[in-house]
């Protein structure tokens, strides 16, 4: 049986024929324990699965897992994506892939070790001007208030600004939405800056159509108030009218409208389908949630509000993170050299 992670009482597990399976199940149950998110058990899960089918591959145990062979993990998630002897291949990871992986698996060992089943953690902890080394901070140290997860990074990685959208993508993704709850997910991304699980997470309570402000749960659990344009208002008045069956007793503020599951919450299948399905009908291909997040951010950075402001709309725990907004366009840097070109000029003469 392959590898796989199964959802199981709104938990998730790892199945399959792995020698490591059982250890990686408490470990799962542990990140479980101490609250982490659902959503984020379950992304543990599928990095610690990966590291299963390539030690399926190379035919290791678990426990004897050691510094090299995660090099060589490292290596193959890299290089699965190139065309050897002509046969398809699953695509090779991006180096944040990787990196989030690595501190995924370290953070496994760093379990393992703890629960005594293991006397190392194999996974090397890189640490400016100190070589590799093993972490002593202790349990899930790598994830602690205001670390980002990775933990040190194994691959280097470049710096992307993030990915915002042109109003010609969205507007002609918008013009294929039909419902208004669609338009309503749609534009809670691109007006409110959502996840597209706070999205899926938001409670009719949450909603305050009074003072057009949403209350938002995002990662870490973490609570914020986000004020939301009232085009988004107007689209949700629409849905709860015409839309959405009257006496339901879910919770969550968008349900699934049709079939089977009509009247529960919207799944993260569920949402992926519905975007993936938008694109294919308005050939606008760069249409995903986060990428309106993005173009929420980079908009109000470009108009100049206060990045402490921005930063608690977003949601963000670093400001690393909300300073990415803030960059200058091609024609605003163009700009900014005549004028200073103008003006040397005018000085010379």
């Amino acid at each position: 049986m392959a590898v796989r992670v199964c959802e199981v009482d709104g938990g998730y597990r790892v199945d399959g024929d792995w020698d490591g399976r059982d250890a990686a199940n408490a470990f799962l149950r542990h990140l479980s324990g101490r609250g982490f998110s659902p959503a984020t058990v379950r992304a543990y899960a599928f990095d610690v699965v990966n590291l299963a089918r390539f030690l399926g591959e190379k035919d290791v145990a678990l426990m004897v897992v050691d510094a090299v062979l995660i090099f060589d993990w490292i290596d193959w998630q890299q290089v699965r994506g190139a065309d050897v002897d002509s046969a398809p291949r699953p695509r090779s990871a991006a180096a944040s892939t990787v990196n989030r992986r690595v501190a995924a698996v370290r953070a496994l060992f760093e379990y393992l070790v703890m629960t005594e089943r293991r006397v190392d953690n194999p996974v090397p902890s890189p640490r400016r001007g100190q070589g590799l080394h093993r972490s002593e901070r202790g349990l899930l140290g790598h994830l602690g208030p205001g670390r980002p997860r990775g933990g040190g990074r194994l691959v280097r990685q470049p710096q992307q600004l993030p990915e915002s959208l042109s109003l010609n993508d969205i507007e002609e993704f918008m013009a294929t939405l039909r419902t208004h709850r669609d338009r309503a997910i749609v534009l809670a991304m691109l007006l409110g800056g959502l996840r597209s699980a706070e999205v899926r997470g938001l409670l009719l309570a949450d909603v305050d159509m009074g003072r057009r402000r949403l209350r938002v749960i995002g990662k870490g659990r973490k609570e914020r108030h986000v004020p939301v344009d009232a085009a988004f208002f107007t689209e949700v008045a629409a849905y709860l009218r015409w839309e959405r069956s009257p006496g339901l007793a879910t919770p969550q503020c968008f349900v699934v409208l049709r079939g089977l599951t009509a009247g529960g919450p919207v799944s993260e299948a569920g949402l992926r389908s519905l975007f993936r399905r938008h694109r294919d009908l308005s050939g606008a291909t760069r249409v995903r949630p986060h990428r309106l997040r993005h173009t929420y951010g980079t908009e109000l950075a470009s108009a100049g509000i206060d990045l402490l402001a921005l930063r608690a709309l977003m949601g963000h725990t670093s400001p690393e993170t909300t300073a990415r907004y803030v960059h200058l366009s091609v024609e605003q840097l163009a700009a900014e050299y005549g004028a200073a070109r103008a003006t040397l000029a005018g000085a010379a003469r």
